[in-house]
């Protein structure tokens, strides 16, 4: 039939680019091509989320292609790519109806909703069941609130409606809807837009930006929370709070971006309401220079210190130098599986190198030039003490998916837009949480053990060092059968962190400087400890250069080493350095998998790089009294012919451990 293609129009909005989307969902085995001009604002979040959507680039099409099929969305009007032909069989959907006759092999699909999104697409997938991840439920969400003006143009529908709510209900951060929406301003909203402006002022609360502006209106003024998310597009502050004299009362619009700003607490102080990142307040008997006094007092007691780049980057971060060659680097990144460099020279960021670069280059023949001819040039960094709204400042304005983290002329650690992405689209971090977490830690462990552990917590917090419980003792202390198996990962170097504990409590250790592991011997005081050792190991990541070797180690980050792990339950960490005792990590979704009693691989590679993981996927079922999950289960029975590949000495280790549990 030739090449599938999901188009739409030029100057793209947010209902073109996710009904491409929605037709992708429907017609998997059509491509979604993105417009050479979308729209800034779809830019820009295309920008952030481009890793986790399906778009491919007109070019990056095949020269050479016969195009046996299009369909059309959220227009009726086609730019003829490259490859149509009179055979090439066109179907519109689009919410407009049809305004003229269709050539021969045109089709059309319509109704009048508030947005294409809605028209069939989305009520399809919602029928036929189809996943949605949580940036593409949050893109099918902009394309309907934007085409209906948050559900209030009059075109809205009962179906907008639905599709609208099923999406918050299935993962669509609204928040992140919000921050990406425009609206077009009424001549009284320009006037009092323009008024708000020369009053506005930026303040820092505890390391967020908060803008205050006053403004007086001859008269009512209507949508003033038009002109919130206007000003808050101009100054992307963490909070924007506008009081307006109408007269015979002031009006408070406030908005946030963050949970830090609590604006709901604040419209309540002043007999408003809302939730907290949206509210407002009629205030009364009040003048407009006395209630921004209280204001400005009440932000400054409320609002919670920031949530920064620190809390969220990845230690262990690998550069390249800016005379690495193209193939060079192409080779690193697979050898990796990274997606992007840093390149320094002389320990000074220079630029930010990207996989979609070094493709594009090894296409036109360039593997031999150096790296430095085609990355992002400029100050492409943070600090740990950056806010996140910094970060995603830099990534936008760059265009880059991954940003170092310095610190003066060191370099620190990593930030990508998976972090990002995680950070809203999993559970917020609750104080609480940590707590029950440390105190089950603390119920755990013999005192003396505790006593080691806590030592080790805070000698680790004194050299800068995160250290982490990983693997079975995290996984069983989280079902309620808690065991003393504790394996202490560090990011930093844990031959020393161990060797300065064990000269602290007066025992010997023994390290493996290869590995970057050490062990801390408690010779004669097992009764007393409970364990005959304590293990520590540099947090790193492998690579396997083929199927069933040993693999390879190399210093790293958390994340990197969590990832290595063979499933997802064992996947899961709790940091024990003193500040942040307690902090659950989970990149992986192994709570969840706890929950549902499932064993699943991290990846579709997993079986093959290390075919012995199929027995332990067996021994766990079997022990934890789990499901394997569908898909993993598909994955052994691919990967059964590689366990003739495993030594004898492995394979009899894996028995042994079965047939000992």
């Amino acid at each position: 039939m030739g090449v599938q293609l999901v188009l739409t129009h030029e100057n793209t909005d947010f209902d073109g680019l996710a009904s491409q989307l929605a037709a992708w969902k429907l017609y998997p085995q059509a491509r979604p091509v993105l417009p050479r001009r979308p729209n800034r604002n779809v830019r820009d979040f295309l920008t952030l989320y481009w890793d986790e959507l399906p778009y491919v680039r007109y070019d990056d099409l095949p020269r050479r292609m016969e195009v046996g099929r299009i369909i059309l969305v959220d227009t009726q009007t086609l730019i003829t790519p490259k490859g149509m032909t009179d055979k090439t069989l066109v179907q519109i959907i689009d919410h407009h109806p049809l305004g003229r006759d269709l050539p021969p092999n045109w089709s059309y699909s319509g109704e009048v909703v508030g947005a294409t999104v809605t028209l069939l697409l989305l009520e399809q997938i919602i029928t036929n069941g189809l996943p949605l991840s949580p940036v593409e439920a949050t893109l099918l969400s902009l394309g309907i609130y934007e085409d209906t003006g948050s559900l209030a143009y009059p075109t809205t529908t009962v179906r907008d409606l639905r599709c609208a709510t099923w999406l918050a209900e299935h993962g669509a951060n609204l928040s992140v809807v919000s921050d990406f929406l425009h609206h077009a301003l009424t001549e009284q909203q320009l006037a009092l837009y323009d008024e708000l402006l020369d009053s506005a002022q930026a303040i820092d609360f505890a390391g967020h930006t908060v803008v205050v502006a006053t403004a007086t209106a001859e008269g009512y003024v209507e949508e003033i929370s038009t002109l919130a998310h206007k000003i808050r597009d101009l100054y992307d502050p963490a909070g924007l709070f506008l009081l307006v004299d109408l007269g015979e009362y002031l009006q408070l619009v406030a908005r946030s971006t963050t949970d830090a700003v609590d604006v709901g607490h604040v419209a309540d102080h002043f007999g408003g309401g809302g939730h907290s990142r949206a509210a407002a307040a009629l205030i009364r008997d009040m003048d407009l220079e006395t209630a921004r006094r209280e204001l400005l007092d009440l932000l400054a007691r409320h609002i919670h210190p920031i949530q920064t780049v620190g809390q969220i980057m990845s230690h262990g971060v690998h550069t390249l130098p800016p005379e690495t060659t193209v193939d060079e680097a192409a080779e690193e990144m697979l050898r990796y599986g990274f997606e992007g460099y840093p390149i320094a020279e002389d320990g000074r960021i220079v630029g930010v190198l990207s996989r979609r670069e070094i493709d594009r280059a090894q296409r036109l023949r360039l593997g031999n030039m150096p790296v430095s001819h085609y990355m992002t040039k400029g100050d492409i960094y943070v600090v740990a003490e950056d806010s996140v709204e910094r970060l995603q400042q830099i990534m936008t304005r760059f265009g880059v998916g991954q940003v170092p983290v310095v610190r003066g002329d060191e370099i620190i650690g990593i930030v990508t837009r998976t972090d990002l992405i995680k950070l809203w689209a999993g559970p917020p971090r609750r104080p609480a949480r940590r707590r029950q977490i440390a105190q089950k830690i603390d119920a755990a462990l013999p005192g003396p053990l505790l006593g080691l552990l806590k030592q080790a917590s805070e000698l680790a917090q004194e050299m800068g060092y995160p250290l982490y419980v990983v693997g079975g003792f995290v996984r069983d202390l989280l079902l309620g059968e808690p065991n003393l198996d504790l394996d202490l990962v560090v990011e930093g170097e844990a031959i020393r962190l161990a060797r300065h504990l064990g000269r602290r409590v007066g025992a010997r250790t023994r390290s493996h400087k290869r590995f970057g592991t050490a062990k801390i011997i408690l010779e004669g005081r097992e009764a007393e400890f409970g364990i005959p050792s304590l293990d520590f190991a540099t947090a790193r990541l492998e690579f396997y250069p083929y199927s069933a070797a040993l693999p390879e180690v190399e210093r790293s980050s958390i994340k990197a080493d969590l990832h290595r792990r063979d499933f997802t339950i064992n996947t899961l960490a709790i940091r024990l350095d003193s500040g942040h005792y307690g902090q659950l990590l989970d990149f992986y979704g192994g709570e969840q998998d706890l929950k549902d009693g499932l064993i699943r691989v991290l990846h579709s590679l997993s079986l093959i790089e290390d075919p012995t993981r199929i027995m332990r996927a067996a021994r766990f079922e079997q022990r934890l009294g789990f499901v394997i999950e569908p898909r993993t289960a598909e994955l052994i029975d691919d990967a059964l012919p590689m366990l003739v590949r495993v030594t004898g000495e492995r394979i009899r280790h894996e028995l042994y451990l079965i047939l000992h549990e």
